[in-house]
């Protein structure tokens, strides 16, 4: 099928504005912004993923699409192989229909969910993808998975497109931000970004029949070691300014690749006393809706992008 028709939304990238970088890159030129990502596709790997929480993957798993690149730059981050802005982010020369084949394939083994993985800079693509496998009568429910760094205006022009957001919110405290994903606006942008969804979506995770989340909005959280105020500050923005009825996932799998590996806090994996402090600080806010993960959680999330199936038998979210 010609799908030259639903390529318009990339003539934004003549001046990129998608992400709250603002770089106004021309990305069909070589002058490229803050995230090194040019006009084309820029996918990583697309594969079943088995485990994302419950709600997500549910006993079959998600359509994944991971986008390489970032905009934001952790120094932590475990998809470090395919994230990283001065390399060529492993991302494979994938034509639109090579893009389409390969999901509509897996929607047509049975899996019903399609998940946006690190998606902020590359709105176009998601709006093109997704309008090309609506129009050959495909009707997923379109997951889109962020690390929260997000402008609520471009978050807006998906309304009606994204069932399910999944961001992420990292920080509440500037200096960490800075220090760890060299964006001391995170806390604010995504407050502005998380609020945005939840207009969008309220705080009831509508589920499927199925069981899976059918619509909605899932935050998640990873907690890091020697940071536990940063975490229940977290919490608190989200119970106080959000719902406490929203569903949390929060995460103990943080695990020190090698550029953190002699960090003075992030040589480690986060201690059962800081987990617990933040597990009992949900209970204290009621926020009970959502997952915790087992400690052990560190050695299972370690995801190998060099490989055809990055996350093989790894284990599901508890």
């Amino acid at each position: 099928m010609d799908f030259t028709a639903f390529l318009a939304p990339l003539d934004k990238l003549h001046d990129c504005d998608s992400c709250p970088r603002e770089c106004h890159a021309d990305r069909f030129s070589e002058n490229l912004g803050y995230c090194k990502s040019e006009a084309s596709l820029n996918i990583s790997s697309i594969f079943i993923h088995k485990g994302e929480e419950p709600a997500i993957s549910g006993e079959n798993g998600i359509c994944n699409i991971f986008f390489s690149h970032c905009n934001l730059q952790c120094i932590y981050c475990q998809n470090y192989q395919i994230s990283e802005n001065s390399t060529s982010g492993m991302s494979t020369e994938m034509e639109l229909d090579e893009v389409i084949r390969q999901v509509t394939t897996i929607l047509d083994s049975g899996i019903n969910r399609v998940g946006f993985v690190s998606p902020s800079h590359f709105i176009p693509q998601v709006k093109i993808i997704i309008q090309c496998i609506e129009s050959l009568g495909y009707d997923p429910v379109w997951v889109y998975n962020s690390n929260g760094y997000d402008k609520p205006e471009t978050l807006r022009s998906l309304e009606g497109m994204i069932q399910v957001y999944l961001p992420d919110f990292k920080y509440m405290e500037t200096a960490l931000a800075g220090e760890y994903s060299d964006a001391p606006d995170y806390p604010d942008v995504a407050a502005r970004a998380l609020k945005e969804m939840f207009r969008q979506k309220g705080a009831t995770l509508h589920s499927g029949k199925d069981g899976t989340a059918a619509s909605g909005m899932i935050i998640r959280h990873l907690v890091l070691p020697g940071h536990t105020e940063n975490s229940m500050k977290v919490l608190h923005f989200i119970a106080e300014e959000l719902s406490p009825r929203l569903h949390i996932s929060l995460m103990s799998q943080y695990y020190p690749t090698p550029r953190v590996s002699r960090h003075p806090k992030l040589k480690t994996t986060v201690s059962i006393e800081e987990y617990s402090i933040i597990v009992a600080e949900l209970d204290q806010l009621g926020m009970y809706n959502g997952w915790i993960q087992e400690l052990s959680s560190s050695s299972h999330y370690r995801p190998d992008f060099e490989s055809k199936h990055p996350f093989e038998n790894r284990d599901s979210n508890a």
